[in-house]
């Protein structure tokens, strides 16, 4: 059994890490907006669906044109990447002036209920308008960067088997690197990210001082959301098939996440995630194997909440998170 395991631990660790990836850019719009408002925006994982189908359409379009092959395929996906995140960070803007700011002062519970309603809405929008002009809502996204890159791991430890990497996986790892360094670095070593932080520690001293709170808010949810909706786009390039539903299920795992990892800490939301996507991997690729069949790789999502909760039992701030004591 160990043999088998460890047979496939290097192709496990390779596609945890990509999926993994993805859930911990995810996971970074949940805890910044909890961070500053402490509200859970459940209609994050909407957004990432949202960039997904924007970038698939702008993709289809480009190919429609001839454009994609006239081009190298990394500028397209450059260009892809970029038009939807703006259009994302817009739209997670927009969502939370018509329909958080309002009820900012409001119980938490109206808030989230809000959430959920706002998630449902886009849900119903994206599929509305995909049905309309394609007649079916589920989409299959270009084939880009396919050429497989077979990594010699057996060479290292006999009891290894080869590993085999889509250079899709390899960009999508690339670029998630690159959007988290930046948004460390925007956070910690920015204006903004300064007064980022100043309000999301005390929201009325940092309006005292002069902080655009409403302006610092906003900006959270057009990172956020931009980076959710980049986030989409590298998902569809990477799985090929989506459809209005895919940002539920994905995005209750990310903020599985940022839980996980510590709710409001940024660096605990990238690590999170990336310990999630591991974790689902080794299920899926062992749970047979482990339980002599019982569970099949299906119950993977089990395996990865069950983790979840022993975290939360044992290190109730999750893994990076720092407990907090409420004032009477």
């Amino acid at each position: 059994m160990l043999a088998e395991v460890l047979h496939t631990l290097p192709q496990v660790l390779l596609d945890g890490l990509t999926l993994g990836a993805v859930y911990a850019i995810v996971a970074l719009g949940y805890t910044m907006v909890y961070g500053i408002l402490e509200l859970i925006n459940f209609a994050h994982g909407e957004i990432f669906m949202t960039g997904a189908f924007i970038g698939t359409a702008i993709f289809l379009t480009m190919a429609g044109f001839g454009w994609i092959g006239a081009m190298p395929a990394i500028l397209a996906l450059i260009l892809v990447l970029v038009a939807s995140s703006i259009v994302t960070g817009v739209l997670g803007m927009g969502i939370e002036r018509v329909a958080y700011r309002p009820l900012r002062k409001a119980p938490k519970l109206i808030t989230l209920i809000t959430a959920i309603g706002v998630s449902f809405l886009l849900q119903d929008i994206v599929r509305f308008i995909t049905e309309f002009k394609k007649g079916n809502y589920i989409i299959t996204a270009p084939s880009l960067f396919t050429d497989q890159v077979i990594l010699h791991t057996s060479s290292m430890l006999s009891v290894f088997n080869n590993a085999q990497m889509r250079s899709s996986s390899f960009i999508l790892i690339m670029i998630a690197i690159v959007m988290m360094v930046a948004l460390d670095f925007f956070v910690n070593r920015t204006r903004w990210g300064m007064a980022m932080r100043a309000v999301a520690q005390d929201r009325e001293t940092a309006a005292l001082m002069s902080v655009n709170v409403n302006k610092v808010i906003s900006l959270t949810f057009f990172i956020g959301s931009a980076l959710g909706g980049a986030t989409g786009v590298l998902f569809a390039i990477q799985y090929g098939t989506i459809d209005p539903y895919i940002g539920f299920i994905l995005g209750m795992k990310a903020f599985t996440a940022a839980v996980m990892g510590g709710i409001g800490n940024i660096r605990g939301a990238m690590v999170g995630g990336v310990l999630l996507g591991v974790i689902e991997m080794f299920a899926s690729a062992n749970l047979s194997v482990l339980t002599h069949g019982v569970l099949a790789a299906e119950y993977k999502d089990v395996f990865a909440f069950a983790i979840l909760i022993i975290v939360l039992i044992f290190k109730p701030e999750g893994l990076f998170g720092k407990a907090v004591i409420e004032k009477v």
